[in-house]
């Protein structure tokens, strides 16, 4: 029987859903358009960098530079990333309550950029259950999935791998999440979160 005691949330695609399209599709109306440039101007891989610790001012005008003809869209990004933050998704965030009433401890490992992550702090109640057990990439300068990131979790709480059941949507974390020992649930479309966990023995 596993002895489960810590459970540690992505929050992108787990509990937020943040997808740039929300803002975007509207810009453009022009669906070719709007994935050409995401795909090739302001790609994850770009916006990664931000998640990593590089400040959104930086990674705006390194893009600018790069793609002059762009410049607006560019600019675009940041001053309307609060419209590509949708909303939360709801059925997660009620599984999340309910383990707020349990005995588990409720941790978040999360690539996201320090200059944008309060805005979802303040804006989202349920980010209060965490009790600030939280660790972000952009703070800490390094992101997922580093598996140092995960280290630095362990040992700033004094938890184990073993005992903490690790929740993300990217399948390359869950990857190396398993390879240090987490217990791992895999968010997919059609994953249903609470039956994944009391399936692992979890009451709630």
């Amino acid at each position: 029987m596993m002895n489960i005691k810590n459970i540690i949330f992505d929050f992108g695609g787990v509990v937020m859903d943040w997808n740039p399209r929300y803002y975007f599709r509207d810009y453009f109306k022009d669906e070719e358009k709007m994935e050409y440039f995401l795909k090739n101007i302001v790609t994850d891989e770009w916006n990664a960098e931000q998640d990593g610790g590089r400040t959104l001012e930086e990674g705006t005008e390194i893009q600018v530079a790069k793609y002059p003809e762009w410049e607006k869209e560019i600019r675009a990004y940041y001053d309307n990333w609060t419209t590509m933050l949708k909303s939360d998704i709801p059925e997660n965030v009620a599984v999340l309550r309910k383990l707020a009433n349990t005995n588990l401890e409720l941790f978040g490992l999360t690539n996201w950029s320090a200059e944008t992550f309060p805005y979802a702090l303040i804006n989202y109640d349920f980010f209060e259950l965490f009790k600030g057990k939280i660790v972000v990439s952009g703070t800490e300068k390094m992101i997922k999935p580093n598996p140092e990131l995960w280290h630095l979790l362990l040992k700033r709480y004094e938890i184990k791998a073993e005992e903490s059941v690790f929740i993300d949507d990217n399948q390359k974390n869950i990857e190396v999440a398993k390879s240090l020992g987490f217990i791992c649930v895999h968010i997919k479309e059609d994953t249903d979160l609470e039956k994944e966990l009391r399936d692992l023995g979890i009451a709630f």
